[in-house]
């Protein structure tokens, strides 16, 4: 408490001595703990003493309409980033949804934990469990939604830089997103490694040994063959970092899609974009706010929705599919987009977009970690939200 009182008397009046009142506190401080604790983190340099010019707003009105305008006149390096709520509509649950969820339907493969179906430790000793699951889920069982076809038009009319993925679904893909334009922050279906000497193996080689209910074992060193999806304990693929750190400075749009940004490193990429530019969260809950507490010691920089001085973010609430028709209506692409959507359908073979009751499926194999920002390791669960 003294500690507390010199420094906040230190910061307000250089060494004059600071008054203490009837309930043993400096004056002032009872005035907000945001005003304490801003000078306590100038005091400790962590942030500069004078205030940072506000940054040039980008946006005619913060709204979705304002996005829209937006983005038909000066964007070209919009950035996308979604997460397991994007692949809902084509029938593959998120993490949380009660009774459907992929961790509620675990329970039958008598796991230790939920999670274990997903880590490196564990797959290598009892692999079965995770191919068993992998029958169930595989992607050619699914179609894209508007959501990925959404994307694919920002990439046709040349307004996508990079599409951030923390799907392993390859529904991007399916769907006819340009491979150079995607990262799949955790790894993908599309292709499989040995886990001892690393041979390739393509995706059709891998689902032919798990639909005949056969362990994937590698034909040179006979070590387990694993498709390319990050498991907890297992690093981020190269391509994560290098773009990522390319990308950001360029973003001119940010836009995040079903995703409940808890997951490290992947969440932090909404904070690393200039500060000018505007970002949409289209999401049935909101998510990645601004901490007040981190953003005192300059510490991050969460959405800011609601705030009197929010100039560049827009909260769209609902489902990912209506949130791209309304802002492909307002872009004048709705037409487009759903012609898009009922042509590719027709072409694609398999499911029809409705989840079977017996189905469980997983759209990403997220890590609710809490390394340093940067770290490019995923070690532990995370549920995300559409």
């Amino acid at each position: 408490g003294e500690i507390a009182k010199y420094i906040y008397g230190m910061a307000e009046s250089g060494d004059k001595e600071v008054e203490v009142g009837d309930e043993g506190t400096a004056d002032g401080i009872s005035e907000g703990t945001g005003d304490f604790l801003q000078l306590l983190a100038q005091r400790m340099g962590l942030l500069s003493m004078r205030e940072e010019a506000p940054a040039e707003r980008l946006l005619e009105e913060v709204s979705l309409k304002g996005v829209a305008d937006y983005i038909q006149s000066k964007c070209r390096n919009v950035i996308v980033m979604t997460g397991a709520g994007i692949s809902t509509a084509a029938g593959i649950p998120d993490f949380r949804s009660p009774g459907t969820g992929l961790y509620d339907n675990l329970q039958k493969y008598d796991l230790p934990s939920p999670q274990s179906v997903f880590d490196i430790g564990y797959f290598k000793t009892n692999p079965e469990p995770f191919f068993m699951l992998a029958k169930e889920l595989y992607p050619s069982n699914f179609k894209p939604t508007k959501c990925h076809y959404f994307i694919r038009l920002l990439a046709e009319k040349g307004k996508l830089l990079r599409h951030y993925t923390q799907n392993v679904d390859t529904l991007e893909r399916v769907a006819g997103i340009p491979g150079e334009k995607l990262v799949e922050a955790h790894g993908s279906f599309n292709v499989g490694h040995c886990v001892g000497c690393r041979k390739e193996f393509t995706q059709e080689w891998i689902k032919d040994e798990v639909f005949a209910d056969r362990i994937p074992h590698c034909d040179g060193c006979d070590a387990l063959v694993k498709p390319d999806i990050v498991f907890f304990g297992e690093p981020l693929p190269d391509r994560f970092a290098i773009l990522s750190m390319q990308d950001l400075p360029q973003c001119d749009m940010l836009i995040v899609m079903g995703t409940s940004l808890t997951v490290q490193p992947f969440a932090s990429l909404a904070g690393r974009v200039p500060k000018t530019t505007p970002r949409l969260l289209i999401n049935r809950d909101v998510a990645g706010q601004a901490d007040p507490l981190m953003a005192l010691l300059g510490m991050g920089s969460g959405f800011d929705f609601g705030s009197d001085n929010n100039y560049r973010d827009i909260f769209q609430q609902g489902d990912c599919d209506d949130g791209c028709v309304a802002l492909a209506e307002l872009l004048g692409w709705k037409d487009e987009l759903l012609s898009l959507v009922e042509h590719e359908h027709a072409r694609l073979p398999g499911s029809t977009n409705v989840a079977s009751k017996s189905a469980v499926a997983v759209a990403s194999t997220s890590a609710d970690t809490k390394p340093e920002v940067g770290a490019d390791t995923k070690e532990s669960e995370e549920t995300e939200s559409a």
